[in-house]
């Protein structure tokens, strides 16, 4: 159990905030996460890592020369926002172009993907590097599907160390790459993770059985099976990424035995006595192995075996020297270059006013009433939608509803106080939502308000026709940015159904805005309680899709009582 908080949902900024301090030497804190403490003299490419905190030594922890130039620290298991990416980013470049690096999960992709497209309209070029090492949560056949767990610590490594050599951006992503495509691992939990905050873990592991095929944001494995002593457990754990020995591979191998969080170290080395033997038997030659914690999963029991496929290229790579809080090879130097602080105060500038005429201010205040109601409701359900989240994802939906939301408020009030219109409150609300909930719904209902604030603008104010058209752009932004589709178990499934009977009401002429609203919010709620018969198609859930069948999508939940609550502030207010 995580017992050492402040205020729970403020426990990664915390975190981030005494790391910062006690290395002061090697890192600095900036909006989003941490940065070298100085450039590199000579300008190079810029390695960007990142993703949810809860795993230190990753990622924080690698920033130093010889590896990392930036992490980007989301809150806990949950995707960074693109506002945090693209601070990083910016930040940490020094002239050369940036790689974003990060595991295979929805919204990492959409938040770092979305920070490149604005470094790259700055002129400052920039490339994802997305790790897909684990072997359980997809077949050889769709390697681009897999999750990214333990093998990031040896792409990252690879991709910084090809950085330090002053390789240029091209060469750098395609040496990275090259990691990638050769990197392997399989894992297994003992028990389950908890929230600080939270008394009972994600989920737990029955008794004489381990989880085969675990993630590293809490997730169950795939399976459960008998648990077995070391040397089994190696065996398994060999043979099954033996099997995906690249064609040309000539036996030299990266090896990490990597410990979840609460895995003793000398139980790692009991393992590693089954591990090694079985690798030298098989030909391999261990280059350089890593046994320790290197990716966790806050207090997870867990172990995890890496094997990177090595050439002379890699090898090197691998090899070479890094300095960094929480990993050190050799003895790496950089040239001390500038400080970022001429760059933090461009990034930290006042917004534009978006002032609004009378008309809108008063929709603007609706809008505020609306965030008022949907916040209230979601702070209740923060539990449930965290329970019903852990059954197959890693039980973040609730508190990253929570966070959104009550930052988005915030912002929106701030706004309607200075005389906003409703365009520039809901932006103002949508790009809160999206910084400091970060993840996959962050990001999509940051997208989804600011879409909608568009429809509304800030001058006049708008009938039933500009709800409809403004939630249809809600709806368009979430297809654009998520690439789902209805029946693949998402949020869709519940945003869809609202927005077409709200047309189709408005249309028929049934009633005024409130009543087609309280209309819409009772068929997304069905659609919601009836995700549950489905089979997630995309996101963290899909690897664990057998387990999610009998439990609704949180998001589709979520949303399904926003609107609920959005209708019940529409009727006040009709009255």
């Amino acid at each position: 159990m995580t017992r050492i908080y402040a205020d729970p949902a403020e426990f990664a900024a915390d975190a981030v905030a005494g790391f910062a301090d006690l290395h002061a030497d090697l890192v600095r804190e900036v909006p989003g996460g941490v940065v070298r403490r100085r450039r590199a003299r000579t300008p190079k490419v810029a390695v960007v890592v990142g993703g949810g905190s809860g795993h230190y030594p990753a990622f924080m922890g690698v920033v130093g020369p010889g590896f990392a130039d930036g992490a980007v620290v989301g809150n806990i298991f949950t995707s960074p926002s693109t506002a945090q990416a693209y601070s990083v980013g910016r930040l940490a470049s020094s002239g050369r172009g940036v790689v974003y690096t990060y595991g295979n999960y929805a919204g990492d992709v959409m938040n770092f993907g979305l920070a490149g497209e604005r470094l790259e309209a700055e002129g400052i070029p920039a490339r994802q590097l997305v790790v897909t090492d684990d072997v359980a949560s997809a077949g050889a056949d769709e390697k681009h599907r897999r999750r990214g767990i333990a093998g990031d610590f040896v792409v990252f490594k690879m991709l910084g160390a090809a950085a330090e050599r002053g390789h240029d951006l091209d060469e750098v992503v395609r040496l990275g790459t090259r990691a990638n495509d050769r990197t392997f691992t399989l894992g297994l939990a003992f028990s389950g993770c908890t929230f600080p905050g939270v008394e009972t873990p994600h989920f737990t592991v029955p008794d004489g059985a381990v989880g085969l095929g675990l993630g590293i944001h809490g997730e169950p494995g795939l399976e459960d099976i008998a648990s077995m002593p070391a040397p089994e457990m190696a065996k398994l754990l060999v043979e099954r990424l033996l099997t995906e020995r690249p064609a040309d591979a000539d036996g030299r191998v990266a090896v990490v035995l990597n410990g979840l969080g609460s895995t003793k170290y000398e139980e790692l080395f009991v393992l590693w006595a089954s591990v090694a033997p079985l690798l030298r038997e098989a030909g391999l030659t261990i280059v350089a192995p890593e046994v320790g914690e290197l990716v966790t999963s806050l207090d997870m029991g867990g172990v995890s075996l890496t094997l990177t496929w090595l050439d002379d290229e890699l090898e090197e790579l691998w090899l070479d020297p890094a300095v960094t809080p929480a990993w050190r090879r050799g003895a790496a130097a950089v040239e001390a270059g500038d400080d970022v602080d001429e760059e933090l105060a461009d990034l930290t500038a006042e917004a534009v006013p978006a002032e609004g005429d009378e008309g809108s201010r008063v929709l603007a205040a609706g809008v505020v009433a609306a965030l008022e109601a949907a916040a209230a409701v979601v702070h209740d359900a923060e539990q449930e939608l965290g329970r019903i989240d852990a059954v197959a994802g890693d039980g973040d939906h609730g508190r990253g509803m929570v966070r959104g939301i009550d930052h988005g408020l915030a912002a929106a009030r701030r706004a309607a106080e200075a005389g906003w219109g409703a365009q520039g409150v809901l932006e103002a609300a949508g790009d809160a939502w999206a910084e400091f909930a970060g993840g996959t719904s962050g990001v999509l209902w940051g997208a989804g308000l600011r879409a909608a604030g568009g429809v509304l603008g800030n001058a006049g104010l708008p009938g039933a026709d500009a709800a409809v058209t403004a939630t249809r752009a809600y709806l368009d932004a979430l297809m654009s940015l998520g690439k789902a589709h209805v029946g693949d178990k998402t949020l869709l499934d519940a945003v869809v159904p609202f927005v077409e009977s709200l047309e189709r009401e408005l249309a028929a002429g049934a009633g005024d805005l409130a009543g087609a609203w309280r209309q819409a919010a009772k068929e997304a709620t069905l659609a919601a309680e009836r995700t549950a018969g489905l089979t997630p198609q995309v996101g963290r859930a899909r690897p664990l899709a057998a387990r999610s069948v009998g439990t609704p999508d949180p998001g589709a939940i979520s949303f399904a009582l926003c609107v609920t609550a959005v209708a019940d502030v529409l009727a006040t207010q009709a009255r």
